[in-house]
């Protein structure tokens, strides 16, 4: 995707010295952009930790170069514990996100066949490279599949405005490049699809209301800013004809783990008979779990509910406290929608109902 114009994307080897990553720190977003330098597997666990990247995908690939960069630091002779140690460090970071494990495992399993340092280095970055473009292909094919479902739309609304609904921040900022819900909105508007996007602001982190909104200025989409709990009226109002969201894990049986609040957004839909699609590569499908109830939700720290940050009047970036002192809060960073509220999966090799079923048949998976 471009920021002014420039062609980016969110992570990728230094091309003039491939012992460096750089990543784009969404913290700082849409207010300043800021390119980090990776260099150590650590640093790659901090930017996961810390939010420097997030997104279901781009977590996956940051886990990937991480891994690397651990392959890069590695002693010769301990060669296989440390990068095992490093994997396991880099797993700690994000709990709920499948991807950070999907790509760990994909990197342990690629270097054992190795059989020297430099060999397994060169496969490491070979792995790494192969994961970010598998992303980004596999998000631009997602565009191709949901432009069916928002070009379906347009013709039953006889060429008038589709309202689209989104939460947190699905887009290119969370994979690495084209996104996974927005990418069927930018290929819509390339089409020329006259449509127009309901952006959650989405508590605590805002993802919506500074990354979505940021994303879509620069592609130039039409889309208006909302509080996350303006979408149930939206829908009441015949304001909504499809809600679109990613996902951090989706257990293969179609239960869906994605920010907090989704859940609420499809039980908004359902009520009011508005098609609910959650876009995801298949990186993201937890194949071992098959309920729900047992993906674990990561509890993060109560002050990312208890601050904002913004920029102030002086336009520097600041944090402020947004509650009386000595306060407690609560902070789950996902929540999960049963299958049963979800019109379909779109996914890299097609649209899908969300059960085990046809999950498998899609995926050319054994039940």
């Amino acid at each position: 995707m471009k920021i002014n114009n420039v062609y980016y994307r969110t992570i990728w080897p230094d091309p003039e010295n491939e012992k460096v990553v750089k990543i784009i720190d969404q913290r700082r977003l849409p207010y300043n952009l800021v390119i980090e330098e990776l260099r150590t597997p650590e640093q790659a666990g901090r930017a996961i930790k810390e939010m420097q990247v997030r997104g279901a995908g781009l977590i996956g690939a940051t886990a990937a170069f991480g891994m690397y960069l651990a392959a890069l630091q590695a002693p010769e002779e301990d060669f296989d514990d440390y990068f095992a140690g490093c994997g396991r460090a880099l797993l700690a970071t994000r709990p709920t996100a499948v991807n950070l494990a999907w790509a760990v495992d994909r990197q342990l399993r690629a270097v054992t066949g190795e059989n020297s340092p430099a060999a397994k280095i060169k496969k490491s970055f070979e792995i790494a490279c192969a994961i970010a473009d598998s992303d980004a292909d596999a998000c631009r094919r997602i565009g191709e599949y949901g432009l069916q479902i928002i070009r379906e739309l347009s013709e039953k609304k006889k060429g008038g405005t589709v309202n689209i609904l989104t939460h947190c921040n699905a887009g290119w900022l969370a994979f690495v490049d084209y996104g996974s819900a927005t990418s069927p909105i930018y290929a819509a508007h390339r089409e020329g699809l006259d449509i127009h996007v309901w952006v959650d602001e989405t508590r605590p982190w805002l993802q919506g209301a500074q990354l979505t909104t940021w994303e879509l200025q620069q592609e130039g989409v039409p889309h208006t800013l909302i509080s996350d709990n303006t979408g149930g009226l939206l829908m009441q109002k015949r304001k909504v004809d499809m809600v679109i969201v990613g996902s951090d894990r989706t257990t293969h049986t179609g239960d869906v783990a994605n920010k907090i609040g989704t859940y609420l957004k499809a039980l908004a839909a359902r009520d009011n008979s508005v098609p609910f699609y959650v876009a995801l590569p298949s990186s993201t499908l937890d194949w071992k779990t098959d309920n729900g109830e047992d993906i674990p939700i990561e509890e993060r720290s109560p002050a990312e509910v208890l601050t904002v940050s913004g920029l102030g009047e002086d336009l520097k970036e600041i944090t402020v406290n947004i509650s009386p002192p000595g306060v407690r809060a609560l902070n789950y960073g996902f929540d999960v929608t049963p299958a049963r509220l979800v019109t379909a999966l779109i996914t890299e090799r097609g649209i899908v109902q969300p059960d085990r079923e046809s999950i498998a048949r899609l995926m050319n998976r054994d039940l």
